[in-house]
């Protein structure tokens, strides 16, 4: 890929923004796998617009809350990149986490989407990580790094925390379907329709990254993230006529 665009959506979290981009920046070789970082600010208040300025960050600003799809929507219209990457504000990645995802894509023909394993999320991704901090992280991120035993492994689903994908796929299938916002589901909808386009999704053992996970739905009232899980899993079940459970 010559140029993945890095696309990482937000609300009111600077002090995450900083930490994900100055993860990228640092465990990014720009030689190997050139990037663009793109933030789609959905009208925070904390100075994420400023920050971004002052640190040479595209930021595409939008008035209001408009949710992770539409954030992530608005970002993958401007992106220049041939490699389209979702990233969560909560992520932290780690040394060759880019061109571990690039090489596993494009390493296999009929591939359309890669993604990581990590410490936090739902389904096959998540894996049992015990360390002390994110240097002991780090150690054993760059540990599983290119291991043989650790190859790429088709699946039928992948979370959108750290998501890259072939731009080929994102001109197939299109935006992220916005009936899922603010959130959930989204990702599970788009895996779906890739691989009825003939993509295969492919799980990166050898890729760690670090998942603080769900902050920004943590800070809401627990009962109403219950409910939007429970709304945007019957929306599913209504446009496809599929359990999502089955891809698990």
């Amino acid at each position: 890929m010559k140029l993945t665009s890095i696309i990482i959506p937000t609300y009111n979290a600077l002090e995450l923004v900083k930490r994900t981009v100055e993860a990228v920046r640092q465990h990014t070789d720009e030689t190997e796998t050139p990037y663009e970082l793109i933030v789609v600010d959905n009208g925070s208040t904390d100075g994420t617009d400023e920050w971004c300025a002052g640190e040479r960050v595209h930021l595409l600003s939008l008035p209001r809350n408009t949710g992770f799809p539409a954030a992530c929507n608005v970002g993958l219209r401007y992106a220049r990149g041939d490699g389209l990457l979702l990233l969560n504000n909560d992520v932290t990645v780690m040394p060759g986490w880019l061109s571990g995802l690039t090489a596993a894509l494009t390493g296999i023909p009929d591939a359309g989407i890669a993604g990581p394993v990590t410490n936090y999320c739902s389904g096959r991704q998540q894996i049992d990580v015990s360390f002390a901090d994110m240097a002991d992280f780090q150690r054993i991120a760059a540990e599983r790094r290119g291991r043989p035993d650790l190859a790429p492994v088709q699946v039928q689903r992948l979370i959108g925390f750290c998501m890259l994908f072939k731009r080929e796929l994102y001109e197939r299938i299109g935006d992220l379907d916005e009936r899922f916002s603010p959130g959930h589901y989204e990702d599970d909808d788009y895996c779906l329709r890739a691989r009825m386009s003939g993509f295969g999704l492919l799980m990166c053992p050898d890729v760690l990254v670090h998942h603080e996970g769900s902050v920004s739905f943590k800070r809401s009232d627990p009962g109403q993230l219950q409910r939007l899980v429970k709304t945007n899993r019957r929306r599913f079940i209504e446009k496809w006529r599929i359990d999502p459970s089955t891809f698990m």
